[in-house]
């Protein structure tokens, strides 16, 4: 198992209570492995309901039309770096 920072394990915890995974753990979300597809397997309206989400909890929007959304969408850890460097509810 991998170590996750204090923000991945509460973006992780933030992943499974928005789309309500209920057989994943947040240590089970690897902070490198990829989201969408072949990693967690989210989709495309899954990832709008993480948005949601996120803007809820941390203050900041992320908008659909963002060329960066596939860097800040692939892993845990790129989330939960871009959610640090963007909340505002801190």
């Amino acid at each position: 198992m991998t170590d996750h920072s204090n923000i991945e394990l509460e973006v992780a915890q933030l992943i499974i209570d928005a789309l309500n995974l209920e057989d994943i753990e947040t240590g089970d979300i690897e902070p490198e492995a990829p989201l969408f597809r072949e990693g967690l397997g989210l989709d495309s309206i899954d990832a709008l309901e993480l948005a949601l989400a996120v803007s809820k909890k941390y203050g900041f929007q992320l908008k659909s039309d963002d060329s960066n959304n596939a860097n800040i969408f692939f892993s845990l850890r790129s989330l939960s770096s871009h959610i640090e460097n963007h909340r505002t509810d801190s």
